[in-house]
């Protein structure tokens, strides 16, 4: 057994399992609201006279803000408290989410979208930090396979409890669930959750730096979506990104993103693995329960059913894949993981008129959750050991950031792409010739990006080395390795 420092506790204590459930409760919060709208589009866009490009921004508003101040809201966590920065996300997260649900246009709802981001930004990175913080280094890949799985069910989940609510309630709901579920985290976090901080942290924060990442994506966003018109945001956008990343060199150490996290080389490619992987994912979200609903006929309850088997497959394996990947190593579950995804994606490429649940929908879904549960959990518990442990709360806000900015880019540039524009949410036979196309090229990017995970990522990466005689830690006889490579 793990030696367990005095501000550390045991996953199967009482506090343990209250942490798990606080932290899956939050994230999984901001998980089930980036997938439980997607099943309400078609309503919320009749209901609203919404364009494509409307559905677009109502998902990408969230995951523009989220991806940009990400960053930050991990930074803020490793200085001021995780706990306490992931109750500020909270609280405002169910705030922003009042406003969503009341919402009596796109403009409004589309501003409330954003805020409901900044809330995200908040409370997500934070969530991951206090399980890498609050657990000896033998129990957490275990926590952070449950946080994953339990969290992977709240984004699965999401089109079902959305489909049901937007046929019980109305689309309003699936936005004002949330205020409740913030309540309940809320009193199990200032119960049971303990503080942590970053107690080397120090410096200004780099607030130029988020308002540039901020502006960056937002131009380039713009110009994706609307690629007539926002030519200028398109160029402006990459301009901005590219005055970031001089910035963040020049203000090292002390810039949003350190350049000294990238120095390692696992770090850098579980990262650019992450972006291509959840650009591809976010697309399939988009889209999939749209597809079953304007062009395969199903009700919002049935769309959002389709993927009860990924619901169910997360939760009873995920915490399975974060143990395997501690004793054979992350690379071969993570790229076999991957590769099933994109044959489950490839199975959806055939949905459309007249497809049935048994024959078309549900081979699909478990294939791909099959794959999810496989390279979710490695590929977290990767990306927190190939960073340096104080840099906790920064390594999961950077792969949140990138998780959220490769779907962020799928989700603008893809439907345009493929002929997904005006209003063809309304023409069967449009949507369905674009949603098979991207289909195809979802696929083919998660090829490529299990071919980069098996030729980046080390086996033995979640390894703790042996120390020199007279030292210990965590029952190993000495400190886990700074990884540079």
């Amino acid at each position: 057994m793990g030696r367990v420092e005095p501000d550390q506790i045991r996953l199967r204590s009482a506090t343990g399992r209250w942490t798990i459930l606080a932290t899956v409760l939050g994230s999984g919060m901001a998980m089930l609201d980036s997938t439980v709208v997607n099943v309400a589009l078609p309503t919320l866009g009749r209901d609203l006279r919404a364009g494509m490009s409307d559905l677009q921004w109502t998902i990408n508003a969230y995951t523009l803000t989220l991806a940009a101040l990400i960053l930050l809201g991990g930074s803020l966590g490793d200085r001021f408290g995780r706990r306490r920065i992931f109750l500020v996300g909270i609280v405002w997260f169910a705030l922003a989410s009042a406003l969503c649900g009341v919402a009596p246009n796109v403009p409004v709802l589309v501003i409330a979208r954003a805020l409901q981001g900044i809330g995200g930004a908040l409370l997500t990175p934070g969530s991951l930090a206090i399980i890498q913080a609050s657990f000896p280094h033998d129990d957490r890949p275990r926590a952070i396979g449950l946080w994953s799985g339990l969290g992977g069910v709240a984004a699965a989940v999401g089109p079902l409890v959305g489909g049901w609510l937007v046929e019980a309630a109305g689309w309003h709901w699936v936005f004002l669930i949330n205020v409740p579920i913030a309540a309940v985290t809320v009193l199990v976090t200032v119960r049971h959750v303990p503080e942590s901080r970053d107690t080397a942290a120090s410096g200004r924060f780099d607030v130029l730096g988020s308002a540039l990442a901020a502006l960056a994506l937002a131009g380039v966003t713009y110009g994706l979506i609307e690629p007539g018109a926002g030519r200028v945001a398109l160029v402006a956008g990459l301009v901005l990104a590219a005055c970031f990343a001089v910035l963040e060199v020049r203000r090292s150490p002390e810039a949003l993103v350190p350049v000294q996290i990238f120095s390692s080389r696992v770090f850098t490619s579980i990262n650019i693995v992450t972006m291509i992987m959840y650009a591809a994912m976010g697309v399939v979200f988009f889209l999939l329960v749209v597809q079953l609903q304007v062009s395969s006929g199903f009700s919002p309850i049935a769309a959002g059913s389709a993927m009860l088997p990924v619901t169910i497959l997360m939760l009873l394996l995920s915490a399975r894949a974060g143990d395997l990947a501690r004793r054979v190593g992350p690379r071969i579950p993570m790229t076999v993981g991957i590769l099933a995804c994109a044959a489950g994606i490839l199975l959806m490429s055939r949905i459309g008129p007249g497809s049935t649940y048994l024959v078309d929908v549900f081979p699909a879904a478990t294939l791909y959750g099959l794959g999810l549960s496989a390279a979710v959990a490695p590929l977290t518990a990767t990306v927190l050991a190939s960073a340096r442990e104080r840099y906790a709360g920064l390594a999961s806000g950077i792969n949140n950031a990138v998780a959220r900015t490769g779907s962020l880019l799928a989700v603008a540039a893809i439907p345009p792409l493929v002929g997904l524009t005006g209003s063809a949410y309304n023409s069967p036979e449009e949507f369905t010739a674009g949603f098979h196309t991207a289909m195809l090229v979802s696929a083919a990017m998660l090829a490529v990006s299990a071919a980069l995970a098996f030729s980046t990522i080390r086996t033995n990466v979640l390894v703790v080395a042996p120390a020199p005689a007279g030292r210990t830690h965590c029952g190993i006889a000495a400190p886990p390795l700074e990884r540079t490579d």
